[in-house]
């Protein structure tokens, strides 16, 4: 999933008044940065803590379950809400998330400034959380398994590239076809919600990550009907 580097002028859908101002801003990508080491720095912990890590900070459903694999007792504890955006199953898995991440993240946080950039990857990030504590709880699935990894907040950033970007040409690495960000983002997201429905992909929390596309297209609707913004200016 690259992004095709065109002129700007055709590509940023943030009318002038709503945050966005006009050119706008070339991406330090500081935030993003600074996301990327933290989550690689957890990794070499989990590698270093064996499992310790996940029977604590991972999400786990409510109630309290005995894990024979961890030699533990879990259950869901608040500060998993976040936590668990900082753990991965592998080095794939971290390796994918902190790539879109690093894609996508550089351009949003360009155009919302660092405040409102970290706002949004955060809450994201927790209500991708809700989500998939809410289908865990309604749905249930016998044995109680653990919710990893930073999707949900790399979920609701790439919503936000859709939104701010809608133009912008995004070319999928397999199979390489090119296409709108907001058709991109909108496929994608039908997606997540088809296979989470069907269960088409064991193992991967596609409530979660559709989960973080709401809440992140929640805070942008705020942010662009709010009074706090002055005209061209992002109050951050």
């Amino acid at each position: 999933m690259l992004p095709d580097e065109r002129a700007w002028s055709r590509e940023v859908d943030w009318e002038p008044g709503d945050g966005g101002g006009w050119p706008p801003r070339r991406a330090t990508g500081a935030v993003t940065t600074r996301l990327v080491v933290l989550n690689v720095a957890v990794f070499v912990m989990e590698i270093g803590s064996g499992d310790a890590l996940l029977a604590r900070f991972a999400l786990w459903p409510p109630g309290r379950f005995f894990v024979p694999e961890l030699h533990a007792i879990v259950g869901f504890q608040w500060w998993q809400l976040v936590t668990y955006a900082f753990l991965h199953a592998g080095f794939a898995h971290l390796f994918l998330n902190m790539l879109a991440l690093r894609i996508f993240g550089r351009d949003v946080e360009g155009t919302l400034g660092a405040a409102r950039y970290l706002t949004l990857y955060f809450v994201a990030v927790l209500s991708a959380a809700v989500a998939q504590l809410l289908v865990v709880s309604t749905i249930g699935s016998g044995a109680p398994y653990p919710t990893i990894g930073a999707s949900g907040g790399v979920f609701g950033v790439l919503l936000a590239f859709g939104v701010l970007y809608p133009r912008r040409i995004v070319t999928l690495l397999f199979p390489p076809i090119p296409m709108p960000a907001w058709l991109f983002v909108t496929l994608y997201g039908a997606l997540e919600m088809v296979e989470g429905v069907l269960g088409t992909e064991a193992g991967v929390a596609h409530f979660a990550h559709v989960g973080g596309m709401v809440g992140a297209w929640l805070l942008l609707r705020r942010w662009r009907h709010t009074s706090r913004y002055r005209s061209g200016v992002l109050d951050v």
